[in-house]
């Protein structure tokens, strides 16, 4: 009679725990849902990165493309900007 006591507890205890498994709060559909949103928000981290990697470059082309604009518009162009004196020295 003890021992089929023990059973009954051994088993009643191995059924809480599979039922905490597949229903609690850690249970296996959870997780895999959980992995699921992190997989999609892992994709959206590496757009937005993406996005953000080509919107610096763009900007640094800009700020470096008014220096190259400027350049050849002196060079070429013979712009002046005002207050300036242009002068060129051919040999």
């Amino acid at each position: 009679m003890g021992s089929r006591i023990v059973t009954v507890v051994l088993v009643a205890l191995l059924a809480a725990l599979q039922a905490q498994l597949w229903f609690g709060r850690g249970s296996v559909p959870r997780v895999a849902s959980m992995q699921q949103q992190l997989r999609a928000q892992q994709d959206a981290n590496e757009a937005a990165a993406e996005s953000n990697q080509r919107l610096a470059s763009e900007v640094q082309d800009l700020r470096e493309g008014l220096d190259m604009v400027e350049e050849k518009a002196r060079s070429e162009l013979g712009m002046v900007k005002p207050n300036e004196i242009y002068v060129q020295y051919l040999p």
